[in-house]
Protein backbone atom coordinates (compact mmCIF):
# COMPACT_ATOMS: atom_id res chain seq x y z
CA UNK A 1 0.00 0.00 0.00
CA UNK A 2 1.21 3.52 -0.70
CA UNK A 3 1.10 6.42 1.58
CA UNK A 4 -2.04 7.97 0.28
CA UNK A 5 -3.68 5.18 0.47
CA UNK A 6 -2.84 4.44 4.12
CA UNK A 7 -3.37 8.47 4.79
CA UNK A 8 -6.99 8.19 3.41
CA UNK A 9 -8.01 4.89 5.21
CA UNK A 10 -6.89 6.97 8.38
CA UNK A 11 -8.93 9.94 7.89
CA UNK A 12 -11.72 8.08 6.42
CA UNK A 13 -11.60 5.97 10.02
CA UNK A 14 -11.08 9.49 12.02
CA UNK A 15 -14.25 10.66 10.43
CA UNK A 16 -16.04 7.28 10.94
CA UNK A 17 -15.25 7.44 14.78
CA UNK A 18 -16.03 10.81 15.53
CA UNK A 19 -19.65 10.61 13.44
CA UNK A 20 -20.25 7.64 15.59
CA UNK A 21 -19.46 9.56 18.71
CA UNK A 22 -21.47 12.60 18.00
CA UNK A 23 -24.57 10.03 16.82
CA UNK A 24 -23.88 8.14 19.94
CA UNK A 25 -23.74 11.37 22.02
CA UNK A 26 -26.98 12.45 20.79
CA UNK A 27 -28.67 9.14 21.48
CA UNK A 28 -27.41 8.43 24.95
CA UNK A 29 -28.49 12.46 25.69
CA UNK A 30 -31.29 12.55 24.43
CA UNK A 31 -32.65 10.17 26.32
CA UNK A 32 -31.80 11.29 29.74
CA UNK A 33 -34.01 14.06 30.89
CA UNK A 34 -38.01 13.80 30.95
CA UNK A 35 -39.70 14.27 27.67
CA UNK A 36 -42.09 18.10 27.42
CA UNK A 37 -45.06 17.27 26.15
CA UNK A 38 -46.92 20.85 26.64
CA UNK A 39 -45.82 24.45 28.78
CA UNK A 40 -48.81 26.64 29.90
CA UNK A 41 -47.51 29.99 31.11
CA UNK A 42 -49.67 30.79 33.82
CA UNK A 43 -50.50 34.38 35.26
CA UNK A 44 -52.07 35.72 38.56
CA UNK A 45 -54.12 38.94 38.94
CA UNK A 46 -52.90 41.84 41.28
CA UNK A 47 -55.25 44.62 42.91
CA UNK A 48 -53.34 47.51 43.79
CA UNK A 49 -55.45 49.76 45.77
CA UNK A 50 -55.13 53.57 45.23
CA UNK A 51 -57.24 56.93 46.54
CA UNK A 52 -59.13 58.58 43.91
CA UNK A 53 -60.50 62.22 45.12
CA UNK A 54 -62.71 64.70 43.15
CA UNK A 55 -64.19 68.17 44.20
CA UNK A 56 -68.01 67.97 44.78
CA UNK A 57 -70.69 70.94 45.41
CA UNK A 58 -71.75 70.09 49.30
CA UNK A 59 -75.37 72.31 50.56
CA UNK A 60 -74.85 72.88 53.80
CA UNK A 61 -77.45 74.63 56.69
CA UNK A 62 -75.77 77.23 58.72
CA UNK A 63 -75.74 76.94 62.22
CA UNK A 64 -78.74 78.40 63.83
CA UNK A 65 -78.04 81.05 66.79
CA UNK A 66 -81.51 80.82 68.04
CA UNK A 67 -81.26 76.96 68.56
CA UNK A 68 -84.76 76.99 70.26
CA UNK A 69 -86.19 79.56 68.57
CA UNK A 70 -87.17 81.56 71.00
CA UNK A 71 -87.18 84.76 69.02
CA UNK A 72 -89.78 83.45 66.50
CA UNK A 73 -92.33 82.21 69.44
CA UNK A 74 -91.84 84.99 71.64
CA UNK A 75 -92.30 87.91 68.72
CA UNK A 76 -95.44 85.12 67.44
CA UNK A 77 -96.92 85.20 71.27
CA UNK A 78 -96.83 89.00 71.17
CA UNK A 79 -98.21 89.56 68.01
CA UNK A 80 -100.92 86.75 68.59
CA UNK A 81 -101.67 88.22 71.97
CA UNK A 82 -102.08 91.67 70.81
CA UNK A 83 -104.61 90.68 67.84
CA UNK A 84 -106.61 88.03 69.90
CA UNK A 85 -106.90 90.84 72.61
CA UNK A 86 -108.58 93.05 69.66
CA UNK A 87 -110.81 90.31 69.12
CA UNK A 88 -112.10 89.46 72.13
CA UNK A 89 -114.97 91.37 73.94
CA UNK A 90 -116.00 91.55 77.84
CA UNK A 91 -114.79 88.59 79.83
CA UNK A 92 -113.91 86.48 76.86
CA UNK A 93 -110.88 89.29 76.10
CA UNK A 94 -108.54 87.62 78.47
CA UNK A 95 -109.56 84.21 76.76
CA UNK A 96 -108.86 85.32 73.54
CA UNK A 97 -105.71 87.24 74.46
CA UNK A 98 -104.54 83.70 75.77
CA UNK A 99 -105.36 81.63 72.79
CA UNK A 100 -104.31 84.19 70.20
CA UNK A 101 -100.73 84.45 72.63
CA UNK A 102 -100.36 80.72 72.18
CA UNK A 103 -101.36 80.40 68.69
CA UNK A 104 -98.98 82.80 67.44
CA UNK A 105 -96.28 81.81 69.79
CA UNK A 106 -96.66 78.33 68.17
CA UNK A 107 -96.85 79.89 64.08
CA UNK A 108 -93.42 82.56 64.83
CA UNK A 109 -92.06 79.28 66.20
CA UNK A 110 -92.53 77.30 62.77
CA UNK A 111 -91.99 80.43 60.48
CA UNK A 112 -88.41 81.05 62.26
CA UNK A 113 -87.80 76.86 61.72
CA UNK A 114 -88.36 77.68 57.93
CA UNK A 115 -86.34 80.23 57.99
CA UNK A 116 -83.44 78.78 59.85
CA UNK A 117 -83.29 75.31 57.44
CA UNK A 118 -83.73 77.84 54.31
CA UNK A 119 -80.37 79.68 55.82
CA UNK A 120 -77.71 77.68 53.81
CA UNK A 121 -74.65 77.84 52.18
CA UNK A 122 -72.22 75.98 49.39
CA UNK A 123 -68.98 75.05 49.93
CA UNK A 124 -66.48 72.87 47.72
CA UNK A 125 -64.99 69.75 49.38
CA UNK A 126 -62.83 66.97 48.75
CA UNK A 127 -63.74 63.50 48.70
CA UNK A 128 -62.11 60.18 48.59
CA UNK A 129 -62.67 56.52 47.81
CA UNK A 130 -60.09 53.33 47.53
CA UNK A 131 -60.31 52.79 44.19
CA UNK A 132 -58.28 49.24 42.93
CA UNK A 133 -56.66 48.78 39.54
CA UNK A 134 -56.29 45.22 37.92
CA UNK A 135 -52.84 43.85 36.70
CA UNK A 136 -51.26 40.23 35.00
CA UNK A 137 -48.61 39.55 36.24
CA UNK A 138 -46.50 36.20 34.94
CA UNK A 139 -46.55 32.72 37.70
CA UNK A 140 -44.49 30.82 35.90
CA UNK A 141 -45.49 27.42 33.79
CA UNK A 142 -47.48 24.49 34.25
CA UNK A 143 -45.53 22.05 32.76
CA UNK A 144 -46.79 18.06 31.33
CA UNK A 145 -43.90 15.73 30.93
CA UNK A 146 -43.30 12.35 30.18
CA UNK A 147 -41.32 10.12 32.54
CA UNK A 148 -40.69 6.72 32.11
CA UNK A 149 -43.73 6.35 30.19
CA UNK A 150 -45.84 8.07 32.31
CA UNK A 151 -47.67 11.53 32.39
CA UNK A 152 -46.95 14.09 35.16
CA UNK A 153 -47.74 17.76 35.87
CA UNK A 154 -45.52 19.68 37.23
CA UNK A 155 -45.58 23.96 38.48
CA UNK A 156 -42.20 25.13 37.42
CA UNK A 157 -40.73 28.63 37.46
CA UNK A 158 -39.21 28.89 34.37
CA UNK A 159 -39.83 27.09 30.87
CA UNK A 160 -37.63 23.98 30.43
CA UNK A 161 -37.26 23.73 26.70
CA UNK A 162 -38.12 19.73 24.96
CA UNK A 163 -36.68 18.13 28.05
CA UNK A 164 -36.49 18.38 32.00
CA UNK A 165 -33.24 17.26 33.58
CA UNK A 166 -33.60 14.06 35.62
CA UNK A 167 -31.28 13.29 38.78
CA UNK A 168 -31.77 9.95 40.45
CA UNK A 169 -35.01 9.26 39.15
CA UNK A 170 -36.63 12.65 39.89
CA UNK A 171 -36.85 15.95 37.88
CA UNK A 172 -34.79 18.62 38.61
CA UNK A 173 -37.14 21.53 38.50
CA UNK A 174 -34.42 24.08 39.63
CA UNK A 175 -33.71 26.61 36.84
CA UNK A 176 -29.79 26.86 37.20
CA UNK A 177 -29.28 23.09 38.02
CA UNK A 178 -26.87 21.16 36.25
CA UNK A 179 -27.76 17.18 35.42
Amino acid sequence: MNKSTVTGFVIGAIVVTAAGAVGGYRVVSGSRGAEVLSVTAQHKTLRTPRQECHDVQVTRTKPAKDRDRLLGTGVGAVVGGLLGHEIGGGSGKALATVAGAAAGGYAGNKIEQKVQQGDTYTSTEQQCATVYDRSEVPDGYEVVYRLDGKEHRVHMDHDPGKRIPVKDGHIVTASGANS
